[in-house]
């Protein structure tokens, strides 16, 4: 399977980020991380594109990382996600209100509600 996996530097992505790698590991799949500035977190794509390979580097796991540019991050991801005939896309996100409810950041609710491609949100 090759997944294409959104990181916008939430701690969220990040776990994503773990679980794809344990995941491909075990079943071979091929992953392409996508970086990309969220306003939503506190750092930036230059940051996030190092943690992503002190990650990749400490599972001895090799993945492709590109950086998505714009202002629409989401459209980027769900545009690649189906030109490069991606199987999957994996984000993280979906936290839980107070109330129980889940909720979601902008890009995540976008990539859900659009993507023509499969989804897995990752909590």
């Amino acid at each position: 399977m090759n997944v294409l996996l959104g990181i916008g530097g939430s701690q969220l992505s990040y776990h994503a980020l773990d679980e794809t790698i344990a995941r491909a590991k075990e079943t071979g799949d091929e992953v392409t991380v996508a970086i990309f500035d969220n306003e939503e977190a506190d750092t930036d794509a230059d940051e996030i594109r190092e943690r992503v390979e002190s990650t990749l580097s400490e599972a001895d796991f090799e993945a492709s990382i590109r950086r998505i540019e714009g202002e629409s991050p989401g459209s980027r991801l769900i545009d690649i996600a189906e030109s490069e005939e991606f199987d999957r896309i994996v984000l993280g996100g979906g936290e839980r209100s107070t109330l129980g409810k889940i909720q979601l950041g902008s890009i995540v609710e976008f990539v859900l509600l659009n993507a023509q491609t499969p989804v897995t949100l990752i909590r």
